[in-house]
């Protein structure tokens, strides 16, 4: 799930503010919001993003591991009037603006699963490698004003492993239309039971292998979390972008031998070129 932390990035990026006004007389997004990538350039038809990350994070759900990470960014888009379809790495969606103020989202995910070797000192030995699957992500966001200053937003994610939900409230800084600037969400995030045990849980097998004690978990509260994003255009074609993440498991989650944090945290800075 990420893919949620505090004011890290405005001051940061403070220095490269004096070009926020070129840019946003240049291009207007799709909706006005930086977590929310968009390479049209306020055009219909083709839009093209290329660039790479580096993120700080958790080894894996409930890890006291942390490491660095480069991830691919960018995403190919096709524009027509308020819909927009995209590819972008491992997801492949579509995002429609309803009446100014409803934002839809429906992806279809790879989900590469959890490894043993995830945990360089062992935590995860015995435990096995989890399979990779596909899961179907519906978003939606009802903002209270066609500007976007803020919002209700709540996501499903659902597949072969469980279900996850997502509900919470965003609010975006500044007064960019370009998709610049900044935002940040405060979620409470629940599971089903199945969701729950993928990631938290132990059966017998495991435990005899790995030594940590059977553990099953229910559905409920999984977390509360913050997460905050910001872009900016440097010049016309690049983009600097970071994003920053903070999650807090619930007791039951804690509770697991798994969870050896009671948190989950990442920040990422990238880079993408948009053609």
């Amino acid at each position: 799930m990420k893919k949620f932390t505090g004011l890290l990035f405005p001051v940061f990026f403070s220095a490269l503010a004096f070009q926020a006004a070129l840019a946003q007389e240049q291009k207007t997004a799709f909706v006005p919001l930086p977590s929310v990538q968009d390479f049209s350039k306020g055009n219909d038809g083709w839009g093209f993003g290329l660039g790479l990350g580096i993120e700080y994070e958790t080894a894996y759900e409930g890890s006291d591991e942390f490491g660095f990470e480069p991830q691919p960014a960018g995403a190919v888009q096709w524009r027509s009037g308020d819909d927009v379809f995209f590819f972008a790495g491992e997801a492949l969606g579509w995002r429609g603006l309803r009446s100014d103020t409803w934002l839809f989202e429906a992806t279809v995910a790879f989900d590469e699963g959890r490894e043993e070797s995830d945990s360089d000192d062992g935590h995860l030995d015995g435990l096995g490698d989890q399979d990779e699957s596909v899961e179907l992500v519906l978003q939606g966001r009802r903002a209270f004003d066609a500007n976007w200053r803020n919002w209700l937003v709540g996501r499903v994610v659902t597949g072969g492993d469980g279900n996850l939900g997502l509900f919470g409230v965003g609010h975006r800084f500044g007064d960019q239309i370009d998709g610049t600037g900044s935002e940040v969400n405060l979620v409470a995030v629940f599971h089903d039971s199945e969701y729950a045990n993928r990631g938290f849980g132990i059966t017998a097998a495991q435990a005899a292998a790995s030594g940590l004690d059977e553990t099953t978990l229910s559905g409920g509260l999984r977390s509360l979390g913050i997460d905050y994003n910001y872009r900016h255009y440097i010049n016309e074609n690049w983009q600097i972008f970071g994003e920053a993440l903070f999650e807090y498991y619930s007791s039951e989650v804690r509770d697991s031998p798994i969870a050896r944090s009671n948190y989950e945290a990442e920040v990422g800075i990238g880079f993408v070129y948009i053609f």
